[in-house]
């Protein structure tokens, strides 16, 4: 731990005295606490290590709550340090109390209230053990103010990988059920890798290990969202992401595949579809550190719990122990099939020479970074699917967005705290003009810390996510989702002391993007996109995940129900 996010206030005042007097520990002044947690988890997913959050009671600890929430969802593993008002005045509705134990419950791996100085050192070490084994997640340590003024003894000595006297998760698979894994698969005809952001937190020997068993085999290979990174997208076995906005092949081979080995993936509402149509002829390995993810959503046939880098390397020991004969003409038919569903080219879209198209930028952006040492943040909504899609990563850790919770605002302090981790790096923030208004006081901390952050807005003056689905769900009644008051984004950079360039024709797009990458500065990149693009493909919602849209003039086979219009 060398980095803390963190704003202070009189509950936390103690902290700051000490941080103060030291010089080991950097402390980053974020602009509001939210902003603070996305730090963290830009700073966590980035690394590997453990993001730190410091933060004051009452207001200050629910300010951090959505950061909270989300690092939970996508298993990012933060310690959320909050202060709270002395012991003796709790339950009192003393100046700045909340409830954070209680308010923080639901959105923490677990959480602790600190009542005596002398658990002070145990609940730490604890805290940060829990945080990053297993499944990481967050943990919140809320420390009355009576507490911090007191002194007790912290041994340095102690790791804080400590084993927790409950808190065993389980690592290791049974060897029976690595066996029965490889019986599987070496019998499958139609075989699919699906695999999540579980690769990512297990680290890069878990990516490695995926790399040379997707060799190995020569199976085909889809990633979530979250799992893009976890193996190289430029291998002929990628078949791109899969889901709601995935590739054609990806998620036709989901539904036709006989086996599908999940590995770090949870069975997402927006990777399934329709439950009961998801993947019905297939037999299914789940391979998850989280005992709670199996059997969650979708029943499956062999559940293994255990590490994915451990659970790897056991398949590969015991494939080549094997070393089985493959059905080969099966095998070749089945990639011949996906070939097939390859040559639809989904991602293709109507160039234009007057409009910039969305997906036309991001491609300019990855053409012109892809030889840089590049890591991605995004914000929520059409440009963050489009980034998935058009952005490619042969690296883990170097992708960065919002899953499971979908928060918009996420995406410009995460890279905030990926700039802080990687000082040399190139660090883009792919951003809607929306979701960049939602954490932009952040400015100021960036511009403070001299930090050269990108920002890259694809611009189309309308919560594109929002206007689409109201296009093809509510008669293009566009409620509240069009604004007509945005700031001008270059004045706005140059107001913080940063710099602002802007794009509005296609044939403006590369310079800008070169004068992006040439300096060392905070830049924000305003381009104006076509303002009517949809993103595709599509699977409609509540849709069987085979049945997608692949253009603005397809229809869904079936009509959204109201069940889909919930899932929405």
């Amino acid at each position: 731990m060398d980095t803390i996010f963190g704003y202070p206030g009189g509950a936390v005042l103690p902290i700051y005295d000490a941080i103060f007097r030291q010089n080991r520990l950097r402390h980053v002044l974020v602009r509001q606490e939210g902003g603070a947690v996305h730090m963290a988890e830009g700073y966590a997913r980035s690394t590997g290590k453990l993001g730190v959050v410091l933060v004051t009671s009452g207001p200050g600890a629910t300010n951090a709550v959505t950061g909270l929430a989300d690092a939970l969802m996508d298993s990012i593993p933060i310690l959320c340090l909050t202060g709270q008002v002395p012991t003796h005045l709790i339950g009192n509705d003393a100046f700045q109390e909340a409830d954070t134990t209680g308010i923080t419950r639901p959105c923490t791996k677990h959480n602790y209230l600190v009542k005596d100085v002398n658990d002070l050192a145990r609940v730490m070490n604890e805290a940060m053990y829990v945080a990053k084994s297993g499944r990481p997640g967050p943990i919140v340590v809320d420390l009355p103010k009576d507490v911090l003024i007191n002194e007790t003894y912290f041994d340095n000595s102690v790791p804080a990988t400590v084993r927790h006297k409950t808190y065993r998760p389980k690592t290791k698979a049974p060897a029976a059920s690595i066996k029965a894994a490889v019986e599987l698969i070496r019998n499958a005809k139609r075989p699919l890798f699906y695999c999540g952001g579980g690769i990512i937190n297990s680290g890069p020997r878990a990516s490695k290990l995926l790399t040379e068993f997707v060799q190995m085999t020569d199976f085909p290979i889809t990633l979530t969202l979250m799992g893009l990174g976890g193996f190289p997208a430029s291998d002929k076995h990628f078949l791109g992401m899969v889901g709601m906005h995935g590739t054609y092949e990806s998620n036709l081979a989901m539904h036709d595949c006989d086996v599908m080995i999940n590995i770090g993936a949870r069975f997402d509402d927006r990777v399934t579809g329709l439950l009961s149509k998801f993947s019905p002829n297939s037999q299914k390995i789940h391979v998850d550190i989280d005992p709670s993810s199996i059997n969650k959503n979708v029943r499956v046939d062999l559940p293994i719990i255990g590490d994915c880098a451990s659970v790897l390397a056991d398949l590969i020991k015991e494939w080549k122990a094997v070393n089985p004969k493959r059905n080969a003409k099966a095998l070749a038919e089945w990639w011949a099939r996906i070939e097939k569903w390859r040559r639809r080219d989904c991602l293709r879209y109507q160039k234009s020479k007057t409009i910039i198209k969305p997906q036309y930028a991001l491609e300019r952006l990855y053409a012109l970074t892809k030889d840089r040492d590049t890591y991605i943040t995004t914000e929520v909504g059409q440009h963050q699917m489009w980034a998935a899609q058009f952005l490619k990563f042969e690296q883990p850790n170097r992708w960065m967005t919002s899953g499971g919770l979908g928060t918009m605002g996420y995406g410009f302090p995460a890279a905030i705290g990926v700039q802080m981790a990687h000082p040399k790096a190139m660090v883009i923030d792919v951003a809607g003009e929306a979701s960049i208004l939602m954490n932009i006081q952040e400015m100021s901390t960036a511009v403070q810390y001299r930090l050269p952050v990108k920002i890259f807005i694809l611009n189309n003056q309308y919560m594109g996510m929002v206007r689409q689905w109201q296009e093809l769900l509510y008669g293009g009644r566009y409620s509240e989702s069009y604004t007509d008051s945005l700031p001008d984004f270059v004045k706005l950079a140059e107001a913080y002391g940063g710099v602002g360039l802007r794009a509005t024709k296609p044939d403006e797009v590369d310079d800008v993007i070169k004068e992006m990458l040439s300096n060392d500065r905070l830049t924000i990149v305003d381009v104006a996109v076509d303002q009517t693009e949809n993103c595709f493909p599509m699977i409609p919602s509540g849709a069987p995940h085979n049945e997608m849209l692949l253009g603005p003039g397809d229809e869904a086979e079936t009509p959204v129900s109201e069940d889909g219009m919930v899932l929405v």
